[in-house]
């Protein structure tokens, strides 16, 4: 879908701010043999985090941001395989050699889904961080979760084989922190990514860090229904602006880790 931008649209969605600072791949994980996928020593000490992230450009604000959250994972001691699944031309439309033989929970998947699943088999902690497309997740994000996420694999089985994982979706919003439909927003991402899908594949914990604000502009709709744009931040206005931002994103992933070692 295209960025909202009449009083026509159900509501702002993120028109992402355009950042210098790009993801960077850092070190991958499990002994992967797919192009275009990185390796790592396998016998390295200390847990694992995969990143993933879900935007078509790599100068987006959620990419800045999922850099970042690779860091703050590395300075905790991880060992993180950062997945940028545009950057390696991940392709979101679901083939038959993704899903084949519905009904065999032991099927062989494509070569891409089966390197993917590697991956997140390989990872105690996933951080996924994505711009909140029309309450969900884009569809570049939402297409790996049903290659990957897949029957027999996430789910379909007596004991799920990511059992015990942890996982942080970090959504970026462009709707300001006040607006009437961040409630609505969070409740909804909580039901569709906690619930539905990693409380389903058997995740010991699931949290949604919902980040509003991430617009230049604030956006807001009227008592009408029309798209409301104000003057964007500039100067050291923007600059507290987003370093209030980062601050905000890495406290999500601080709390993943505190919990994680707690339950530990």
């Amino acid at each position: 879908m295209t960025e909202a931008t009449g009083p026509t649209s159900p509501h702002p969605i993120e028109q992402e701010l355009t950042v210098t600072q790009s993801a960077a791949t850092t070190t991958a994980t499990a002994e992967l043999t797919t192009t275009g996928s990185s390796t790592t020593d396998t016998s390295a000490p200390g847990p694992t985090a995969l990143v993933v992230l879900g935007h078509h450009r790599s100068d987006s604000l959620s990419a800045h941001v999922a850099d970042r959250a690779a860091g703050r994972l590395t300075a905790a001691g991880y060992t993180v395989d950062f997945l940028d699944l545009r950057a390696e031309n991940f392709d979101p439309r679901m083939t038959v050699a993704d899903q084949p033989e519905w009904g065999n929970r032991d099927k062989v998947y494509s070569p891409t889904a089966e390197a993917h699943m590697r991956r997140m088999l390989a990872a105690d902690v996933v951080v996924v961080v994505f711009p909140v497309y029309w309450q969900s997740v884009p569809a570049l994000l939402k297409g790996w979760i049903d290659a990957v996420w897949n029957y027999g694999f996430a789910y379909g089985r007596s004991k799920p084989r990511l059992a015990g994982k942890r996982i942080l979706w970090l959504g970026l919003a462009g709707a300001t922190a006040d607006d009437a439909i961040i409630p609505g927003m969070q409740q909804l991402l909580e039901a569709q990514l906690n619930e539905g899908l990693a409380y389903y594949s058997g995740f010991a914990d699931s949290r949604v860090g919902l980040l509003p604000d991430a617009e230049e502009q604030p956006q807001s709709l009227d008592d009408k229904g029309n798209l409301v744009i104000g003057e964007a931040i500039s100067g050291d206005a923007r600059t507290t602006h987003y370093a209030a931002f980062d601050a905000k994103a890495e406290g999500f992933v601080d709390a993943l880790l505190a919990a994680s070692r707690v339950a530990a």
